[in-house]
């Protein structure tokens, strides 16, 4: 059985290609900065990588592209895209539906009731899952909930401090996200360790959140009814005071749909620097001296250690922090700044170990209580497993 697994950020594409057989990955592909006037798009197929940079102006293009790239008469590994007995999404937001679900209209219209609260993912999730509905009738399409993971979050930490009504008939009440990239680490981190940890992952990205995970179970997560609260992301606000709502609407004249939009795209990182959503690029910014961009990193270091040190509360401690993500993985920097004056609570990194960590890496000091790592997510990875074990009956046949 091959497995397509599609994961769309909200300004990125990447693809994973697994035969499940032997669990083999046969091709991984990007395209990054879509909407930008150049989008780098790259592929891997065994030892080849092929890169190129043109115009990819929305996610269903992107989607396009990939088949392609997969399908290339010379440089593919597809001889036709109906080799790919289904395709798997990372889906974000399902509200009333969540788990690990076969695309219909019940799973569509159920995103669709949550697009205005998942504004940067559903719509360009369902805008996909449509078009290969459209294009590939006969493979089927696989939505596994990021909300899944965190399903086990005790009702102290899921219900908000509003009506009860709210949540029992409008279905306000914390979710979490970055669901798959969680359940990795916390097998992963189990897999190396050994059973019944205390963990906090930390998946620091272009969108990012934190989780407090006890015996492989998420207990609280940083995101919540939307995956816009939590730590400030890429161009997304972040936690944020609702009552602010009315002055801004009042002294901006501009509607709520009008200050919602630059809520969810035009704040954040983006919003602080004033330069860009990308840490790479404030990062080089904050070097030369510029004070937006070293506010920004500030601020985003800030919210990382205060979500940390809940954790540390919700949990009784830690047994092991874990960075992810693209900025937990390749930031020593960042990492040290969240795990700096930290050593009164038995966390001490080890600057040299930090600095030199590539892949899977144990980052801590000698004398630190808490184990730190580094361990790159696998998401494709368990949305291909969740998407065969559905697709699959207990004797294996394929359904």
């Amino acid at each position: 059985m091959k497995v397509l697994v599609a994961n769309l950020g909200s300004t990125s594409f990447k693809y994973r290609l697994f035969d499940m057989a032997g669990g083999a990955q046969l091709a991984r592909g990007g395209i990054e900065r879509i909407g930008s006037p150049e989008s780098r798009c790259f592929v891997e197929i065994g030892p080849r990588r092929q890169e190129k940079t043109l115009r990819v102006p929305d996610h269903a293009e992107a989607v396009r592209q990939c088949l392609a790239q997969l399908t290339d008469a010379e440089t593919g590994c597809l001889k036709q895209a109906q080799e790919v007995s289904a395709i798997a999404f990372k889906a974000v937001h399902g509200g009333r539906i969540s788990g690990v679900q076969r695309v219909t209209p019940e799973v569509l219209a159920a995103m669709e009731e949550m697009s205005q609260v998942a504004r940067a993912h559903n719509p360009p999730y369902i805008q996909a899952m449509r078009l290969l509905r459209e294009k590939l009738p006969g493979i089927p399409l696989v939505a596994a909930f990021e909300t899944d993971f965190h399903r086990t979050i005790p009702d102290a930490n899921r219900y908000y401090a509003v009506p009860y009504q709210w949540a029992s008939e409008g279905l306000v009440r914390r979710y979490g996200f970055h669901g798959a990239s969680h359940r990795y680490i916390a097998a992963r981190t189990a897999e190396l360790l050994g059973p019944g940890l205390r963990i906090i992952s930390c998946h620091l990205g272009g969108s990012s959140s934190l989780c407090a995970i006890r015996d492989g179970r998420s207990m609280a997560a940083s995101m919540g009814f939307s995956p816009q609260g939590g730590l400030p992301q890429n161009n997304r606000v972040g936690d944020f005071d609702a009552f602010a709502l009315p002055m801004i609407m009042k002294r901006t004249g501009k509607s709520l749909e009008e200050v919602l939009s630059i809520l969810d795209s035009q704040s954040g990182l983006l919003a602080l620097s004033g330069i860009s959503g990308d840490v790479r690029d404030i990062d080089e910014a904050a070097e030369t001296g510029n004070g937006r961009a070293k506010l920004a990193m500030e601020v985003f270091a800030a919210s990382t250690r205060h979500y940390l040190g809940a954790y540390l509360v919700e949990l009784g401690g830690a047994d092991v922090i874990v960075f992810t993500g693209g900025i937990g993985e390749n930031r020593p920097a960042f990492r040290a700044a969240v795990c700096c004056n930290l050593e009164e609570l038995g966390i001490v990194l080890d600057p040299e170990a930090n600095r030199a960590a590539q892949g899977e890496a144990k980052i801590s000091g000698p004398q630190s209580r808490v184990q730190i790592w580094v361990i790159p997510t696998n998401e494709e990875l368990v949305v291909a497993r969740q998407a065969a074990q559905l697709l699959t009956n207990v004797d294996g046949e394929f359904v």
